[in-house]
């Protein structure tokens, strides 16, 4: 359920907004155990999701780093090239 959990910082460009709230969003679905909330908890779930963004974002923004940004396309070469060596 957290495969698309994806670190998110150090990256140029940066993790955009999508990227932060899908993140959130695999987070709070496994804490919670479940992919689709019911009705009665859809609401809390939601808020759930937002306020993870939220303090994710606020993270992003504020961590610091020596190290120079990372590629997107080399680092998911690198995964691509994991996964294969696994299969």
């Amino acid at each position: 359920m957290c495969r698309n959990i994806h670190t998110l910082h150090n990256f140029e460009p940066p993790a955009t907004s999508e990227e932060v709230w899908a993140a959130s969003l695999q987070y709070v679905r496994k804490i919670a155990g479940t992919t689709k909330p019911s009705k009665a908890n859809q609401e809390a779930f939601d808020e759930a999701v937002a306020a993870v963004a939220h303090a994710t974002t606020h993270l992003l923004e504020h961590l610091t780093t020596t190290a120079p940004p990372k590629n997107r396309e080399e680092e998911a070469e690198k995964a691509r090239a994991r996964y294969l060596a696994r299969a």
